[in-house]
Parts: C-alpha cells; sequence; structure tokens
C-alpha cells in the first residue's frame, strides 16, 4: 500500500486458497470483472478506489496472489507535495498557469513514482465549470469539485456475451460527449494514438500519464504505441506528437525511496526528423542530510517559448 510517498505492507492470513479465491471473486465481481482460469489476470479496484491486482494458477504457480494499492482517504494536494519535498512553489504556480490555459500536459515516469497521484493533484486546477470526461482501465482519480464530471472506465469481455469496451472505445466515443477536457488515467497501448488525435483536434488541456524513464523516452514509447494501433510513417507520429503535447512533466523515485518532480519539459517543435524539447525546470541534488535523504529542489533552466495559450488565457 502506498500512502503519502511511503510503501507500507499490507497481509491478511487465509485459512486456504478456496476463502481467498473467494474474496477475489467478490472483489473483481463488484467492479464487473472475471478472473478464472482461462483469464487469470485481472486489475480491479475496491470501494476507495485502492488498485487491485489478482493472479490466479496456472499463473500464478504458488497459490492466488492479490495485490493492493491504497490510497490516502484525503486526496493528495499539490500543496501536500510541495511539503514532502517533491515539487516548488514556484513549478506549481507554472503548471497550475498551464492547466488553466489549456496546454496539453504528460506525466511520465517509472512505477510507483507517483504520476496517477500528480495527475489527480494537477486536474485540481481544471476551472471547476468546465465538463471534464475521465477515462481509466481501472477508475482511481479523485476529482473533486467538479459538477460536471464524467467517469468512464473500461470493462473486458465476459463467458456471458458481453464484449470488451477497451479504453480506444471511451476515447473515441468521449470526443462524441462535448469534452472541455479529456484526462486519461493511463495510456499503455494503441489508445496512445486516440488520444493524441483527441489533443490535435480542438481539445485542449487534456491530461494523461505513461511509464518511462525519461521525458525524451517518453516520446519514443509513444511512438511505439501508436504503431501498435496503426502503421504510419514515422514522421507522420512525430509531427503530431510535437503538436499535440505541449508539455511532459516526469516524475522519478529516488534511492532514499522520495518521490519528486525531475523534470518540466516542453516541446518546442518537429524539425530534421526529431522532435525538439526544452527543459523548463530539472531536479537539481545537492548532497544528502545525515539521515540519508536526499537533499535539492527543482530549479528554473529555461522560459517557456509557447505562450499562444497563455496570452489567450490573458495570464
Amino acid at each position: 500500500m502506498e500512502r503519502a510517498g511511503k510503501l507500507i505492507r499490507w497481509e491478511k492470513s487465509f485459512s486456504s486458497d478456496e476463502k481467498l479465491e473467494d474474496v477475489i471473486q467478490q472483489i473483481v465481481a463488484r467492479c464487473n470483472r472475471t478472473v478464472n482460469e482461462s483469464s487469470p489476470i485481472v486489475d480491479a479496484r475496491l470501494e476507495d478506489g485502492s488498485r487491485v491486482n489478482v493472479v490466479l494458477a496456472p499463473v500464478a504457480l504458488n497459490g492466488p496472489i492479490v495485490t493492493i494499492r491504497r490510497f490516502p482517504e484525503k486526496p493528495i494536494q499539490m500543496e501536500d507535495l510541495k511539503r514532502f519535498g517533491a515539487i516548488t512553489e514556484e513549478a506549481i504556480e507554472f503548471l497550475r498557469q498551464l492547466v488553466v490555459a489549456g496546454y496539453n500536459i504528460f506525466i511520465s515516469g517509472g512505477t510507483g513514482s507517483g504520476k496517477t497521484t500528480f495527475l489527480n493533484a494537477l486536474s485540481n486546477f481544471i476551472p471547476k465549470d468546465e465538463r471534464i470526461i475521465t477515462i481509466e482501465d481501472s477508475a482511481e482519480l479523485q476529482i473533486q469539485g467538479v459538477a460536471n464530471l464524467v467517469r468512464l472506465e473500461t470493462r473486458n469481455a465476459n463467458v456471458e456475451g458481453c464484449r470488451e469496451i477497451s479504453m480506444r472505445d471511451l476515447i473515441r466515443s468521449s470526443l462524441r460527449m462535448r469534452p472541455d477536457r479529456v484526462v486519461v488515467g493511463e495510456v499503455r497501448g494503441s489508445e496512445a494514438l486516440d488520444m493524441v488525435q483527441a489533443m490535435n483536434t480542438g481539445h485542449d488541456g487534456s491530461l494523461s500519464t505513461g511509464h518511462a524513464n525519461s521525458a525524451r523516452d517518453m516520446l519514443a514509447r509513444l511512438e511505439t504505441m501508436i504503431l501498435m494501433g496503426m502503421d504510419l510513417p514515422i514522421s507522420a507520429i512525430r509531427s503530431q506528437l510535437a503538436s499535440g503535447i505541449d508539455v511532459i512533466v516526469h516524475l522519478g523515485r529516488l534511492r532514499d525511496k522520495s518521490r519528486k518532480v525531475l523534470q518540466i519539459v516542453e516541446i518546442l517543435d518537429y524539425k530534421d526528423d526529431e522532435i525538439k524539447t526544452g527543459i523548463l525546470y530539472e531536479f537539481e541534488e545537492e548532497g544528502e542530510d545525515e539521515h540519508g535523504r536526499i537533499r535539492g529542489s527543482l530549479k528554473k533552466r529555461n522560459p517557456l517559448e509557447h505562450k499562444e495559450k497563455l496570452r489567450a488565457a490573458g495570464l
């Protein structure tokens, strides 16, 4: 379980695998999911938004495996992240203006780096009078105070004949719902094509996350994801990425297990078969304290070049 940047181990003993499987079936049934020998892996959620991953036999050789990642009862806000040392006040204000002005922002990072938590905190900067559509594999975002909020969640196919509803289906459908903002919890595959197309068809202010080791790596992974959905020339893909995504925020877990914003990168242009980027903010390490905690802060490197949306928003 994760709470306020700390990993907490949660264990519960069951007298038999059969009893555990009963609990598993109750969990997945509430999310309209199915898990069995023919489909032994499933992602689900609890009523409080906690993530649940289940792996059964024959994939799990030593019995059913249930992994629960809990979130705080009260959603973490940007002020909390500042107090944890994950981001500076200056960077928070900068990102707030970008969100209000409708910049398309992508959040990248490794597993457990805090992408969903950061996306949730960033989403709270969206003006409360806008229509927001969230699209997730397992619903876990906790956007508050928005009256016109539509939450969509994927569905797996089942033996009763219900067909699969994928991320691609939901993104395409969301564009017919007159959204002001589309927030995609995590892009993992071919739905990246639909997400980028949405960003390029007037749906400014879209937010999403993805797994990557750096901001540059996130762009390369998005290229690969798009190719999974459609065979397009690399030049066309890169051009779409450069025009669709405005800013990438890269998060990471440092060696002391702390989570921090490591880079804020602006997508500048597509030129000479390459997506040009500029580093706006970058984490600068300043050593360690007596407890082994890393000292440092997010330093401003370059000013934002594309200010058209800021000017249009009167910022």
